[in-house]
């Protein structure tokens, strides 16, 4: 599956038959100096019917090719979610 709009691009590598989940309800993060020392809430876990699911941002240019030279500028950067299961 491959979907590009101008928000954004979807990349599906593999796929995870589980049911769908709304995250836009309820979901809580609970960031801390521990888990998050850099402050950019780009990484975390979700736990769901079993299953563990990792979750990573990534800032790259916009060739996906090398990091972005400014991961603030949506001119120079594409914005990458990784979703691994554990």
């Amino acid at each position: 599956m491959s979907l590009d709009t101008h928000s954004g691009r979807i990349v599906l590598r593999s796929h995870h038959s589980g049911r769908a989940v709304d995250c836009r309800r309820g979901l809580r993060c609970n960031f801390t100096p521990d888990n998050d020392p850099y402050a950019e809430h780009d990484f975390g876990v979700i736990k769901l019917s079993g299953n563990t699911f990792f979750w990573k941002f990534d800032y790259y240019d916009l060739d996906l090719q090398m990091h972005s030279p400014d991961p603030s500028d949506p001119a120079v950067t594409a914005r990458v979610l990784t979703i691994m299961l554990g």
